[in-house]
């Protein structure tokens, strides 16, 4: 019965810690909670001393990573890395990503608003990344290729090398813009900054990626074989490519876009929300878009933020679940979305379960929801690091995944991977991100022509 309802409001005490969390799921369907949750959303979370310094520690790592793996001159951020600092394949060390480099720029808001890296040096870094993709990244119709080489810019595939089948990505973009109108905003003192993301975001052609369709966009583009078949026309992180690009002041969607995606509903162990997707779909829009005590006007009335937050438990409850099956998972080790494994990259997760869970654990899934659900987000965390630190925390933050049944540790580090833990981290803690990203109008705009109302 706990779990059926989706519109409850939880406050309490993490075991030793004093940690307070406001969280919110809220009820698409009824709105008696809803000034209540609308207080509670906004709400600034107390911390512990010990839970302030770990969340501090835990973005200050994950900034140092894109300090040391984005190119100075290009800022494009490398997609992987090896903890340990041995040199990367030679194919793929210097393969960067669109949607790693978003992460990247606003990791380097971050880094300077903290005093981690020197503001003067997180400004120039920022604003050569946005020169590079405002003048010479190559794409089509203002959406960026995934995959560029760091140093050259040049498009290539995920295989590195010199291959260049790469597609143009919409996911990949919505980062990247994302990241660049975050630092047009915060670098207010730098006039370029904020020009160059204009310049960025009103190049973007949202019109032109629906290839004929009335209101839902491809998922990219390859000059070899024109249009992806595959639509983002169902629930995965399109919320802020949509809301983006119905903001649009030049190339703009149609506000029926919004509602123009299917709901397909997902419900496990009671908990009942939308998208049958990985988690961190219910993360990357939301880390940028402040969607916190806001509805659809339209019936059912969908709160996204707190579909995010039930999508989350159920997530959590489908790993406690598994331990049957992998006792390294529990209450407090728990989290599975696209990462690394012991054979290579892996989009795997649930419920419902999806390709071969071996009882891997990947901490960005958990770090992911730290803003939705720091009350099990956090003491996981913790738990992970106190229990496998010794093998698992690193010069950047937690290695990309680990299996507490086998001692398996990845050597990789991802760049998406580490960049939602850090704004997810932020947003708890702040509230940075959103505040910066959000002083764009076009987003208020956005928001207002999808009908999502406080």
């Amino acid at each position: 019965m706990r779990r059926w309802f989706s519109s409850l409001i939880l406050m309490g005490g993490l075991a030793g810690g004093g940690f307070l969390a406001t969280a919110l799921i809220g009820n698409s369907a009824a709105g008696q909670n809803r000034e209540k949750s609308q207080a509670a959303a906004q709400a600034t979370p107390r911390f512990s001393p010990e839970d302030g310094a770990f969340l501090d520690e835990l973005e200050r790592r994950s900034v140092q990573f894109f300090w040391d793996y984005g190119d100075p001159n290009t800022g494009i951020s490398r997609e992987h890395a090896y903890w340990n600092g041995a040199p990367y394949p030679a194919e793929k060390r210097d393969l960067g990503s669109t949607g790693a480099t978003g992460f990247g720029i606003t990791a380097l808001c971050i880094g300077a608003e903290h005093g981690w890296i020197p503001r003067d040096k997180a400004r120039q870094r920022a604003l050569n990344t946005l020169r590079y993709y405002a003048d010479r990244a190559p794409g089509e119709h203002g959406w960026f290729y995934h995959w560029l080489n760091v140093v050259n810019g040049e498009r290539t595939s995920a295989a590195g090398g010199t291959g260049g089948k790469g597609e143009v990505s919409v996911s990949d973009s919505t980062w990247l813009v994302a990241g660049a109108l975050t630092a047009g905003r915060y670098f207010r003192e730098e006039p370029e900054m904020a020009r160059l993301a204009k310049k960025i975001y009103e190049r973007v052609d949202y019109a032109w990626m629906r290839n004929g369709d009335p209101y839902t966009m491809s998922h990219g583009w390859t000059p070899e074989n024109g249009f992806i078949k595959a639509r983002y026309d169902k629930y995965c992180q399109l919320a802020l490519m949509y809301l983006m690009g119905i903001g649009s002041p030049t190339h703009p969607l149609p506000p029926e876009s919004w509602y123009a995606w299917g709901r397909n509903p997902n419900s496990y162990d009671g908990y009942q929300y939308i998208g049958v997707s990985l988690l961190w779909t219910y993360q990357y829009p939301f880390a940028w878009a402040d969607f916190r005590g806001r509805h659809e006007k339209r019936a059912p009335h969908t709160d996204w933020w707190a579909n995010a937050i039930t999508a989350t438990r159920a997530h959590r409850q489908f790993c406690i679940d598994l331990k049957t099956e992998f006792p390294g998972y529990s209450e407090d080790i728990w989290g599975i979305t696209s990462s690394m494994s012991k054979s290579g990259y892996k989009a795997w997760g649930g419920p419902p379960r999806r390709n071969s869970i071996d009882g891997s654990v990947v901490p960005c899934a958990a770090a992911g929801s730290l803003m939705l659900t720091p009350d099990i987000a956090l003491p996981a965390l913790r738990a992970m690091k106190q229990r496998y630190g010794d093998k698992i925390w690193t010069k950047y933050g937690f290695a990309d995944a680990f299996n507490p049944n086998t001692g398996w540790v990845s050597p990789d580090l991802i760049g998406l991977d580490v960049g939602i833990t850090l704004l997810s981290a932020e947003d708890l803690r702040t509230g940075n991100v959103w505040k910066w990203f959000m002083r764009n109008p076009e987003m208020a705009r956005a928001m207002q022509l999808a009908e999502l109302e406080p």
